[in-house]
């Protein structure tokens, strides 16, 4: 299914640097040559941040959310971001809208009440504006995500190594005891651009074999056997090599220090202020085709600056 799917068609990028140039684009149609707007680097902190909320909003919801719905949640964000600048759109409705979306898309069955009602320091006024408010940019989301809502996640081709291991390679007694390490890697990489880069089996399998390596398991004879490349000898070294580029993008990611975050935000927040005292900045991009989507966020400034 996933080499049919819009996400390999459209949402797999040849490297970091064709990332890199997309964002650098969203940044530089928002941003002027002063210290007023957001750098580049400034922009990554948040959204790095921003994930991070995104994630443990996840992880923690009521009742529990299934790893694909979070999954899917982390790619839209992600995706969203490729070719939009927090300036614009503020990444906390944003990564709400997300994971709403996320839950509609993988039919986890929520409602907009019990959604919200998992922003447990908001009073009950107050998860009422931002129900309102995600309900507002869901369309913009979807627009903007080209309308391709269906993320393949790497869970599922993790499963299935799992039971290929347990059934076609007996040499590893006790394949289970790699799903801790599996789980770390694959919510490490959720955080990366490595769903943009590589196919949710590279991913999956990457995960298997970093595990079985932390454990000191050498699983070179079920690539090579069991898997059939032995005699492939240019697939194995694309493996390889998308494996080492997964590691090496694991091991660089850090999260922001807490100081620098809290800069950005008063710079985001003072860069918002402006765009809602600055009428011609009030329409937002994906709202003006569609008569039926508010043109105006309902939340003023100081009621976004409640909910970061």
């Amino acid at each position: 299914m996933f080499h049919n799917s819009s996400h390999k068609d459209y949402w797999i990028f040849k490297d970091e640097g064709e990332l890199t140039l997309l964002r650098c684009e969203a940044n530089k149609n928002l941003s002027r040559n002063d210290s007023t707007f957001l750098k580049r680097h400034e922009e990554e902190c948040l959204l790095r941040h921003y994930e991070k909320r995104l994630l443990d909003f996840c992880n923690a919801f009521k009742p529990a959310m299934p790893k694909s719905v979070v999954g899917t949640a982390v790619m839209y964000f992600r995706r969203f971001y490729l070719n939009n600048s927090v300036m614009e759109f503020h990444p906390r409705i944003i990564m709400l809208t997300c994971a709403y979306l996320s839950c509609k898309v993988d039919e986890f069955n929520v409602s907009s009440s019990q959604f919200v009602a998992n922003l447990v320091h908001e009073s009950p006024a107050g998860q009422e504006l931002v129900a309102e408010q995600i309900l507002e940019y869901e369309l913009l989301l979807i627009q903007q995500l080209n309308f391709h809502l269906v993320v393949h996640n790497p869970y599922r081709p993790m499963e299935g190594l799992l039971i290929d291991l347990k059934t076609r390679y007996p040499t590893l007694e006790n394949p289970e005891s790699l799903r801790k390490n599996v789980d770390d890697f694959l919510t490490q990489a959720s955080l990366t651009d490595i769903g943009l880069l590589f196919t949710p089996s590279q991913i999956a399998l990457t995960a298997i074999l970093n595990s079985a390596s932390r454990a000191g398991l050498n699983m070179e004879s079920y690539i090579t056997e069991c898997l059939g490349l032995k005699q492939d000898k240019e697939t194995l070294s694309k493996l390889y090599d998308s494996m080492r580029r997964m590691k090496i993008i694991t091991k660089k990611y850090e999260l922001p220090k807490p100081e620098v975050v809290n800069a950005c935000k008063q710079k985001l927040e003072r860069i918002h202020a402006e765009f809602v005292a600055n009428s011609s900045n009030k329409r937002k991009r994906g709202y003006e085709d569609d008569g039926h989507v508010s043109k105006e966020p309902r939340l003023t400034t100081e009621e976004v600056r409640r909910f970061v």
